[in-house]
């Protein structure tokens, strides 16, 4: 887990505020850890009196402020859509491919920072606005695409040591790709250390920040439990899962081993969350698993999560995890794999890790969490307090910003 550290002053008296530019392919209709992320930033930014804007593909042209600004700052931060057909997997998502509109909006905002939160279609419509659309161009490492979906593929047909061996050369490709960039962050230590491995030059560790005013200890409610525990008496534990029903989640080991841990005690398993995959993990749930929807309101989001006994995550592929950090930061006992950067967040005394993919060692994990109880809670409420915040994680990058402008000479 990431430690604090003290946050750098994003603007210093005098200093003029900076114009930044986001770019994502990834804006979901219904959320996401990117949306999160970039909705968080347009806060943290229109506060600090910077002028901020989100070009995505939507369902429609769309130019607004971000949602939830008050009205002296929802003109510094802007939301700005250009309309795309959906994607097929995921039709939730839509197409990110107005480069035209693009680069005229780019060339109009005349941003001091450029910057790509999406790979291949992100970045490359960053590169179509010019050669120095922006005293800076940076990108944002959110999905490693060659660790989920190529070398876990191989993996499971060549083993291990082949499936590294064929990826290698792929990652001269991807150094190629990010080459053009002044700077590349990556909220992962893990993923910061295999971008570097890659030849991958300036590359920043930034651990992502969670709002802590919303998700804290202080969002437990006890009505919450009662409602989802149904027929189940207040002894049995509630445990959940958070995140996109999609494939690389994998959450056909959490059901395989919540099955396990109900056959052996009380429990209850809520899921939140959305994607594609629904329907079919509603149709192999077993018995006691609770499918609560996709939860709009961060509030009550954090409700649920502060709520639990345990949250337990499967997903081996996760270049951050911001909603497992946002259960640390609710003081809930987390029980993650021991690959990606899901075990980051993981403290000894108030967390469990078991074998990547293997449901019998999560099923142990998730046993061994819950007979620890209650020391664990008293543990995971003092880790809480040692998460990285939204203010800390955007102050270092804003800092980031001015350091490398000054050191590039722009």
């Amino acid at each position: 887990m990431a430690t604090k550290q003290p946050p750098r002053p994003s603007q210093g008296a005098g200093e003029p505020g900076l114009k930044i530019v986001d770019i994502t392919e990834f804006y979901s209709e219904r959320g996401g850890g990117i949306r999160s992320h970039l909705t968080n930033r347009g806060r943290f930014l229109a506060e600090q009196r910077h002028r901020h804007v989100v070009i995505a593909p939507g369902p429609r042209d769309e130019d607004a402020p971000i949602g939830g600004l008050d009205a002296t700052s929802s003109g510094r931060s802007r939301l700005v859509r250009f309309a795309g057909p959906t994607l097929p997997y995921d039709r939730t998502y839509h197409l990110l491919h107005r480069v035209d509109k693009i680069r005229r909006r780019v060339r109009a905002e005349q941003p001091d920072v450029l910057e790509a939160h999406s790979l291949y279609l992100g970045m490359a419509a960053v590169l179509a606005c010019g050669r120095r659309p922006a005293r800076l161009t940076t990108a944002f490492w959110h999905s490693d695409h060659l660790g989920v979906y190529v070398e876990s593929a191989l993996t499971e047909r060549v083993g291990c040591a082949a499936a590294v061996a064929v990826v290698k050369p792929l990652w001269r490709g991807m150094r190629a790709l990010l080459a053009p960039f002044d700077a590349i962050f990556a909220a992962g230590r893990q993923q910061t250390e295999r971008l570097r491995a890659a030849g991958v030059p300036r590359v920043i560790h930034t651990p992502l920040g969670v709002d802590t005013r919303t998700f804290t200890p202080a969002a437990r409610r006890d009505d919450w439990r009662r409602r989802w525990l149904g027929e189940c008496d207040d002894g049995a534990a509630v445990i959940v899962g958070c995140g996109r029903f999609a494939r690389e989640k994998r959450w056909d080991v959490l059901l395989a081993a919540f099955a396990r841990v109900r056959s052996r005690r009380k429990a209850v398993l809520i899921l939140l969350g959305d994607g594609p995959e629904k329907d079919r993990l509603e149709r192999s749930a077993p018995p006691g698993v609770r499918f609560a929807g996709f939860e709009r309101s961060r509030t009550d989001l954090a409700t649920a999560l502060a709520s639990a006994d345990v949250l337990a995550h499967a997903a081996p592929y996760e270049t951050f995890g911001l909603g497992i950090a946002e259960a640390v930061a609710c003081g809930v006992p987390i029980v993650v794999p021991d690959a990606g950067a899901a075990a980051e967040h993981a403290e000894s005394a108030c967390s469990e890790t078991f074998r990547s993919l293997d449901p019998v060692a999560c099923a142990a994990a998730i046993e061994r969490m819950l007979d620890r109880a209650p020391s664990s809670r008293a543990h995971a409420l003092e880790a809480a307090r040692r998460v990285v915040t939204v203010e800390q994680h955007f102050a270092r990058v804003v800092g980031a910003y001015r350091d490398l402008i000054g050191e590039l000479g722009r």
